[in-house]
């Protein structure tokens, strides 16, 4: 499909339904790192600075976007990345290896500083972990994208976000935009209560933080965060409520069965993603099966 002909939306986005505003055009932008902030122990917010950012950056309210990032080859220091042509094409360059990228959530841009923020699970495997975890001022990275912004719905009064701590920046970003007089209960799966965050929003916030190493599992569960959704009261009306969900690939499943058919909630009311595949290096989210309808 021709990119004229993709979606257009112009928010607030007051649908009751996620709608998608496609970029006229695909960017790429050659970065640097600012500096490298620990948030947690095993959680670290790289600050991208850059000329291409001189311009802006497309990011919308309630609105968890997601960017292409390529690395440096760890082993070549080459960092292969593809640029767009005058013919449309894109071309790799920057040597003859393969392109190595991750998608990730933006968690802030900063307009009055050009600041792009990134956030990284420090879990001491995977290629972008061992950038993140080594990465100083200086270091280059490119970032295409977003392609579209996803534009949550603002016109629900309650709103229940849950995942695991690679659905974080999603999830804060979700408890930061949401509209002021509304409700959002937030339940976040860690590792443990040392890697939990100050959020914070204008909607009043019911935050539980669910830590992996001691809440239960219920049985047939693959996850404390399921078992802690079956446990959570949902509204008595479930029209009233948008719930976003993000996180393990498999996990992911029977919690949006359960806020389907469980809670009644229909199709539109639900975005779920699934982030990462466990056992699978380099996972495309964009590849996640979690449908069931």
């Amino acid at each position: 499909m021709n990119r004229d002909d993709l979606p257009r939306f112009s928010g607030p986005n007051r649908t009751g339904e996620l709608q998608f505003n496609y970029m006229d055009r695909l960017v790429r932008r050659d970065l640097r790192v600012a500096r490298a902030e620990d948030i947690t122990p095993r959680y670290r917010r790289i600050v991208l600075v850059g000329d291409d950012l001189a311009d802006g950056f497309p990011i919308a309210n309630f609105a968890p976007d997601h960017v292409r990032v390529f690395f440096p080859n760890p082993r070549t220091g080459e960092l292969v990345s593809p640029r767009e042509q005058p013919d449309g094409r894109w071309i790799n360059e920057g040597g003859a290896g393969k392109a190595i990228h991750r998608d990730y959530t933006v968690r802030a841009w900063d307009p009055e500083t050009r600041e792009l923020s990134l956030d990284f699970i420090l879990h001491g495997h995977g290629l972008a972990s061992r950038w993140a975890s080594r990465a100083t001022p200086g270091d280059r990275l490119v970032v295409n994208g977003p392609s579209s912004n996803w534009l949550l719905p603002e016109n629900y009064p309650r709103y229940l976000a849950l995942g695991d701590e690679s659905a974080l920046p999603a999830i804060a970003r979700i408890i930061e935009d949401a509209p002021a007089g509304a409700h959002v209960t937030a339940l976040i799966e860690i590792p443990d209560a040392a890697e939990q965050q100050k959020l914070t929003g204008a909607a009043q916030l019911d935050l539980r933080w669910i830590h992996r190493d001691s809440a239960p599992v219920a049985e047939g569960h693959l996850s404390a965060l399921e078992t802690a959704l079956h446990a959570w009261q949902p509204p008595e009306v479930p029209r009233t409520l948008f719930a976003f969900a993000a996180g393990e690939t498999q996990s992911v499943k029977p919690i949006r069965r359960y806020l389907r058919n469980g809670m009644g909630l229909t199709k539109d009311q639900v975005v779920v993603d699934g982030y990462w595949k466990r056992g699978v290096g380099g996972f495309d989210h964009h590849d996640a099966d979690i449908d069931d309808d």
